[in-house]
């Protein structure tokens, strides 16, 4: 067996492999599917563009699945909290916030992938949301990877420290700096020439510091994608994560007006939720999936939205 090639994980896999394995050795994870009927729904979705002139500014279906996300976690707050658990001493809190700031994986201009936190989501009208969208990829077209996941693996590495996890800080600025694995960041004029585009031209480590809850829409990275994500990670301190995936025909049972079922073909788009077992029970996410189930009965309402 030969091998093909070497490659070294860069600043962002680094992150991102460190943090699920946290998640991963930390959390304990339940998930359920969520499996709505959205044939009415879509019908609706594609009135809601309807008057849209500029393709660059519709309101895409990634758009209006995070609203409704967002509409199920104002129902159900305790899934959009972060929770503070120590283990040894047996003791924990609950931090349920009244604003919904979304981590969400972004595929940026040269293939690479960033999770970027995109604030205050839950009360924004689907074109603020797009909007706010639109302007986070236009920034990120102007954002050094590498710079601004250092800024925030140095903003967690300080943070470490400061509460008495000296080794753990030792061995990250080690495992950054040196060899092959060394985390290369710009210098001398590069660096100036950089950091002189004002902030709200790039993005910055305040795009990319932790949400309140991740969602991830698969649908929208591979649409031809059939099938449903059976478990996702939940990223510490967060409590849950949610994933979309695309929308499906399928063969579906109805009532008919005469009170009898009857099969018909429709759609579905699976939701998958996972969360973090210390923190919460499968009755918390009673309320967030009444929600989804009025919302997507009476789908007319993602109108009121706009």
């Amino acid at each position: 067996m030969a091998l093909r090639e070497k490659e070294h994980f860069g600043i962002a896999r680094k992150i991102v492999s460190n943090m699920t394995s946290e998640s991963w050795e930390q959390i304990p994870h339940a998930t359920v599917t969520y499996e709505p009927d959205v044939t009415k729904f879509l019908e609706e979705y594609k009135k809601l563009n309807a008057d849209c002139t500029d393709k660059s500014k519709k309101i895409t279906i990634n758009t209006v699945m995070m609203k409704i996300i967002c509409e199920g976690l104002k129902a159900a707050p305790k899934l959009n909290a972060h929770l503070e658990f120590n283990r040894k001493l047996v003791r924990g809190c609950m931090k349920i916030y009244d604003h919904i700031d979304i981590s969400m994986p972004m595929i940026l201009p040269n293939g690479e992938m960033m999770t970027v936190n995109l604030h205050n989501m839950g009360d924004k009208t689907l074109t603020e949301m797009t909007e706010t969208i639109l302007d986070t990829a236009r920034r990120a077209k102007n954002t050094d990877l590498n710079e601004v996941m250092f800024e925030v693996s140095l903003d967690n590495t300080l943070n470490a420290l400061k509460r008495g996890k000296i080794t753990q800080t030792v061995n990250r600025l080690y495992g950054s700096k040196t060899g092959k694995h060394r985390v290369h960041t710009l210098s001398g004029q590069a660096k100036k020439d950089y950091y002189s585009i004002p902030e709200s031209e790039r993005l910055t480590k305040h795009d990319i510091e932790q949400g309140t809850t991740t969602i991830t829409n698969v649908g929208s990275i591979y649409r031809p994608f059939r099938g449903e994500v059976n478990i996702l990670e939940i990223i510490p301190p967060q409590v849950s994560a949610f994933a979309i995936g695309s929308t499906q025909k399928k063969a579906l049972v109805r009532t008919n007006e005469n009170g009898e079922d009857e099969i018909y073909i429709g759609f579905t788009c699976p939701i998958t939720v996972a969360m973090d077992h210390r923190a919460l029970d499968y009755g918390d996410m009673v309320p967030f999936f009444k929600k989804l189930d009025e919302i997507f009965a009476d789908p007319s309402i993602i109108h009121s939205w706009k």
